[in-house]
């Protein structure tokens, strides 16, 4: 196959090549144009709070109104006047980790992120934004290794193009660097094993078969730190990690213990780390949310979904799944099965067997270790969390969507099906940042500043700090703003506590009915009548309005009343 033919429907010096890279270009204008659109949601605020080593400072809502200036101060640096100052906010940051399911890498990343550039929603993420590119660096140079210059390309565009990913990308959250430390640490371990061990037929590569030592040297010191960093960013690493290790087996089980040291090595750095934080995170955990139904024929199904659910997510719809019908993606997902099945048949038959082996357990046996983990433990993790508790899984799917348009010998229906499924890709992402808004803090800010100087009462049935600490940032501190935040239960009593002794202080009261209050049970008919009259005593309602951003997790219902 030509490396370099030209496109027959486009103009005869635009290759495929170009536009490749015209892809990946548009896919990083995208990332860098959408810095900002978008408010926090409700994790990325969390992940904010815990940066700035305040989270141990924070206090869950009583009550009583309490001034909502008080949580915005937590969304910033604590006050330091010396280095002393500077460790106590460290020791801190890690004290507020402790009680989080994940490890401490990414917090604190982002809190000497947040000490160089600050915490507007451009600058925390803008971090994983310039991760994702060194992903994609890292992803062509994984790609050309395995399938030759116009495979790297292939997979760089298709990696830098994938909504899952340019959604991730764009997130306050662990999992655009986890892209990065699943490639890099897979590139590395290629490296050392030697590329002729994969034994290319179709695309020869033009690799050294060995290293020198100074490349073995390199290769080492990047595979150990890859895995150190994977480990200490999200505890499923460890699945990707004995991934690594199959490949080890099954590309050159004859120096198998020399990888084994390497991997162990990168293991045994976090050992500080299991030790004294992943004990007492074990103590916190929730794990009973992800028990399993009763029913052995039922609970094999929901674990048949959650496969074709996660591989619809991630390779198909993307961050859509927080509005589309789950059907969607498992839709999706089994599509997606199928072009496996088949095409890994076809790749077999026409002796592609190094290459496919790899790639499949790149990117399919760490799935399968993760169905055996949920099924032997009763659990549900696979389809957890839109799909992204398996975001190592990503990267060897698009390598087998790679190796399987590599294997089309056709051109023109090589170029077609390239190019179609990025346009595919491109315009599930534009789409999403063009039709999806997510502005509704920004609407009650808008609201009170109409008014700026009237004392403000917000009254909402979440005591979550999702919601809590989003208000807390877009709500500018210098407007007299309070907030009462009760589960729907509580919420009456306490209301009425609050306007009645002593007398209301409030010139205007916005009552922010919550969708999903998360940790407790959404308002019933009974309850919201119940907070209507108590309003109605005092306060005349000038305006109800539903504000919604891209989940459930958005919609509130936000009602305007102002003192009769």
């Amino acid at each position: 196959m030509k490396q370099g033919n030209k496109l027959g429907f486009f103009s005869k010096s635009l290759s495929l090549e170009t536009l490749l890279i015209a892809a990946i270009v548009i896919s990083i204008f995208i990332r860098v144009l959408n810095l900002g659109t978008r408010e926090f949601w409700y994790d990325e605020v969390l992940s904010l709070l815990l940066s700035t080593g305040q989270k141990t400072a924070y206090v869950t809502p009583k009550d009583v109104p309490v001034v909502l200036a008080n949580y915005t101060l937590l969304l910033n640096l604590p006050p330091e006047s010396s280095f002393s100052d500077i460790l106590r906010t460290l020791v801190s940051l890690l004290k507020g980790i402790v009680a989080e399911p994940h490890p401490f890498l990414f917090y604190l990343s982002q809190h000497f992120w947040l000490r160089l550039f600050g915490n507007s929603e451009i600058a925390q993420r803008s971090l994983n934004t310039l991760l994702s590119l060194f992903s994609i660096g890292c992803g062509y140079g994984l790609g050309r290794t395995l399938f030759g210059y116009r495979g790297g390309l292939l997979f760089a565009a298709l990696l830098t193009t994938n909504p899952f990913f340019l959604f991730h990308s764009l997130n306050v959250r662990m999992y655009a660097p986890l892209v990065l430390w699943t490639i890099l640490s897979a590139w590395a371990l290629i490296q050392l094993i030697g590329v002729d061990k994969i034994n290319p037929q179709s695309f020869p590569i033009n690799t050294k078969a060995s290293l020198q030592w100074k490349g073995q040297l390199f290769w080492t010191g990047v595979l150990i730190a890859s895995v150190v960093a994977g480990c200490l960013t999200f505890y499923l690493f460890a699945y990707w990690v004995i991934t690594l290790a199959a490949l080890v087996l099954y590309l050159d089980r004859r120096h198998w213990w020399q990888h084994a040291l390497r991997l162990g090595t990168g293991v045994l750095i976090t050992v500080p780390w299991v030790l004294w934080g992943t004990r007492q995170q074990l103590r916190n955990a929730d794990l009973g949310r992800f028990s399993t139904p009763p029913g052995f024929f039922a609970t094999m199904v929901q674990h048949l979904q959650d496969v074709a659910y996660l591989l619809g997510v991630q390779l198909g719809v993307g961050d859509w799944i927080t509005s589309i019908p789950v059907w969607v993606a498992v839709s999706t997902g089994i599509f997606w099965i199928i072009v496996f099945t088949i095409g890994s048949i076809c790749l077999w038959k026409l002796g592609e067997h190094r290459r496919l082996g790899t790639v499949l357990i790149l990117g399919i046996f760490p799935l399968f270790l993760a169905l055996l983990a949920d099924i032997v433990g009763k659990k549900f993790t696979i389809g957890f969390g839109w799909g992204r508790s398996l975001m190592i899984i990503l990267p060897g799917c698009l390598l087998l969507i790679t190796l399987l348009i590599q294997g089309i010998k056709k051109e023109p229906l090589y170029r077609l099906t390239a190019t179609g499924l990025i346009l595919v890709y491109l315009t599930i992402s534009i789409g999403d940042y063009s039709l999806r808004p997510r502005q509704m803090f920004h609407q009650i800010s808008h609201i009170i500043a109409s008014e700026p100087t009237t004392p403000t009462l917000i009254v909402m049935n979440s005591k979550a700090w999702g919601h809590v600490n989003r208000l807390a940032y877009y709500i500018s501190p210098e407007y007299p703003v309070s907030l009462l935040a009760q589960k729907s239960s509580k919420l009456a009593p306490a209301l009425q506590q609050s306007l009645t002794s002593p007398p209301s202080p409030y010139g205007r009261i916005i009552w922010l009915e919550v969708a999903e209050p998360v940790w407790s049970k959404p308002t019933t008919d009974a309850e919201r009548k119940q907070i209507e009259g108590i309003l109605k005593q005092r306060y005349q309602l000038q305006n109800s309005q539903v504000v919604s951003g891209t989940m459930d997790l958005d919609k509130f219902t936000l009602n305007l009343y102002k003192a009769q």
